[in-house]
């Protein structure tokens, strides 16, 4: 069976233009690493939460690899590159709704490791155990 994109890209770009349709602003949760380009300066603790709503943003571009768009903070423009695999939710700030994804593993030599080769975004390894807390299950 050959192997299939990842849907992200594709959910991105869907929640993203519900948001707008709805008047709701789109955020993204990012975790920072080597390859994420943001502002280092608004990173809390390994994190960053980013406004991506077209009044915000600019040249948005949601690709099969990478997110980018220009932004200002502080005033000053600034460049944002962030890879698929290091963004964790896509939000409305309104009213929460959205979607979060699975944390992916990236191997050294840019490939995805503990994910589902044939859908990508499917974790090899069980779910964690349940701590009490609600939390949402994919099922296939």
């Amino acid at each position: 069976m050959p192997s299939t994109t990842s849907t992200k890209p594709y959910l991105l770009r869907a929640l993203y233009e519900w948001c707008v349709d709805n008047g709701f602003t789109p955020y993204l949760s990012v975790t920072v690493n080597a390859e994420t380009r943001v502002p280092m300066e608004y990173v809390r603790d390994g994190e960053i939460v980013l406004n991506i709503g077209p009044l915000a943003s600019t040249h948005l571009h949601i690709g099969q690899e990478r997110v980018e768009f220009a932004a200002r903070f502080g005033g000053i423009a600034r460049d944002i590159s962030l890879p698929l695999h290091t963004i964790t939710q896509i939000f409305a700030r309104e009213n929460g709704q959205g979607m979060a994804f699975p944390p992916e593993v990236q191997k050294e030599e840019g490939g995805t490791l503990g994910t589902d080769t044939a859908n990508g975004d499917a974790p090899l390894a069980p779910p964690p155990k349940p701590s009490g807390r609600p939390a949402l299950r994919r099922i296939k």
